[in-house]
């Protein structure tokens, strides 16, 4: 039991609270329990960083991924999202998958278990929550960067840590 709970320590971070928990907006929060459908397992930001371990998913469009991106990032994008795009990975490697703020990423997530992909979880609050706890995003040239594609105003209000960017 003992080797478990280290296990999942180290897959998830120290964080007990619950993906949902750990949103600090409280408006942000209600938006997401009601936006998502909660039909795939979910992460939350805190409790995961990039690394050998842990394939991030990029399921924005390519013009959100071009600003920034969680580092190493596979974009697999939403409107022309192609299963071929993952050939060669390993269908029970972790991997998670963010969009904005999580919807869209969720829709990608449910596509990847009707494909056979075992360890999928949603990054809930998206790159947004990423970037309002202050974690880093990269631009194409693999520099950090404040900027973050804010989708458009409506979505992009909940971005408030970082520098919005709207244009491709």
């Amino acid at each position: 039991m003992r080797n478990i709970l280290l296990l999942s320590l180290w897959l998830f971070g120290t964080s007990c609270k619950s993906p949902a928990q750990q949103i600090e907006n409280t408006e942000f929060s209600l938006v997401l329990k009601a936006l998502l459908s909660h039909s795939v397992k979910e992460v939350g930001v805190r409790d995961v960083e990039p690394s050998d371990s842990v394939l991030f998913l990029d399921a924005r469009a390519i013009n959100e991924y071009n600003v920034s991106h969680i580092k190493n990032a596979v974009f697999v994008g939403y409107d022309h999202f192609d299963a071929a795009s993952l050939n060669g990975i390993d269908k029970n490697k972790k991997l998670i998958v963010y969009c904005s703020v999580g919807y869209r990423s969720e829709k990608i997530s449910e596509k990847l278990e009707k494909l056979g992909y075992t360890n999928i979880y949603n990054l809930y609050g998206g790159i947004f929550e990423w970037k309002n706890v202050g974690k880093k995003v990269y631009d194409n040239k693999g520099q950090v960067t404040e900027k973050v594609h804010a989708y458009d105003n409506v979505w992009g209000r909940w971005l408030q840590n970082g520098e919005k960017c709207f244009d491709k």
